[in-house]
């Protein structure tokens, strides 16, 4: 006889079903989220090991999916331990190296999230959600990118302000604005790497936008119309 409660085997059944509407869910909130905590170090604190249980979730989606458990686990794991480490001792050197893992971490998630998505020629209601979360990832992942080569090559980025490295809100946003192509540039890049790295992100989210995208909403129309 299953003792389990009604609501938590909804909870399950809906995990099981629907597991990058998570990744999503937490990638939005921790968005919300961030201008709340990012003025105290106990909000920092909070922020990191939120952060972390996103690394977590990214990896649970990843298992689900048709790719390589034991690569993300080996990224997840020292992405993980650093990144909590970072937070602790508030290190500049283990949060740029956190920062790496944590942007090869949500690529590898990114790309899983697209083969999965690219494996049948039926949409589902959990692939709607793994095209909103592959987005998240994408830009999260460029903006640790951008924080890493603004750490190595300093005065990679500039705008208001221009005498100042740039946080990492803006980071996030030069991210957001980039990938989605809205054009608004109040962060510049300015070196070289980090104009290479504006342009990889450009390439990525054209190409996504052409592949994945437009494939969900072609086999969508087609699937209503058979």
């Amino acid at each position: 006889m299953n003792d389990t409660p009604p609501r938590s085997r909804r909870w399950r059944a809906h995990a099981r079903r629907h597991p990058s509407a998570f990744v999503l869910i937490a990638q939005l909130l921790s968005l919300v989220l961030f201008p709340l905590l990012d003025h105290s170090a106990e909000g920092r604190v909070i922020f990191g090991a939120f952060t972390a249980l996103v690394l977590l979730l990214a990896v649970w989606t990843v298992k689900r999916t048709p790719a390589v458990n034991w690569i993300a686990w080996a990224i997840a794991v020292p992405a993980f331990t650093v990144s909590i480490l970072s937070v602790a001792t508030e290190s500049q050197t283990l949060l740029v190296w956190s920062s790496l893992l944590e942007a090869t971490l949500y690529f590898y998630a990114a790309g899983s999230l697209i083969v999965y998505m690219l494996s049948d020629h039926r949409v589902t209601t959990d692939e709607l959600f793994a095209a909103g979360a592959t987005f998240t990832l994408l830009a999260w992942g460029f903006a640790y990118a951008f924080y890493v080569c603004q750490a190595w090559y300093p005065g990679s980025f500039t705008g208001f302000d221009p005498g100042r490295p740039r946080l990492w809100i803006e980071l996030l946003f030069l991210s957001f604005t980039n990938l989605s192509a809205v054009g608004l540039g109040d962060v510049v890049p300015v070196a070289a790497p980090a104009r290479v790295l504006v342009m990889l992100e450009q390439f990525a989210g054209v190409g996504y936008i052409a592949t994945v995208v437009s494939r969900l909403i072609g086999l969508t129309i087609a699937n209503q119309r058979d």
